[in-house]
């Protein structure tokens, strides 16, 4: 019996026919928008806005539509507006970011 043996762990996004379902883990106040690397079950969002009544939120959601390719419109947020744990949906996105498109891939194997 091993000591150790490998978990799967909850993956930080699914699909629900066309929409992407992305559990982000968002980071304000950060030097430039970008896409981090998967913590946990949560895919890590740098947002250069300050976390004031959802404003870094919305700013992330702009960065956001503009990595998926899709318009602002596209994406929903389930839950977490004014919250660093986020889950939000994106209708058809026309891209995928890096750890998005590993993830998928591994999952292939």
């Amino acid at each position: 019996m091993p000591l150790f043996t490998e978990q799967k762990s909850a993956q930080f996004y699914h699909w629900e026919e066309d929409t992407l379902v992305l559990n982000i883990l968002g980071r304000p106040n950060a030097k430039r928008d970008a896409i981090g690397k998967v913590v946990g079950h949560q895919l890590e969002v740098y947002a250069a806005a300050v976390p004031r009544l959802g404003g870094a939120t919305a700013h992330m959601m702009r960065y956001l539509a503009g990595v998926f390719e899709v318009p602002v419109s596209a994406i929903q947020v389930v839950f977490g507006e004014k919250n660093v744990n986020k889950q939000i949906r994106v209708k058809s996105p026309k891209h995928l970011p890096a750890p998005i498109q590993f993830a998928h891939n591994r999952t292939k194997e």
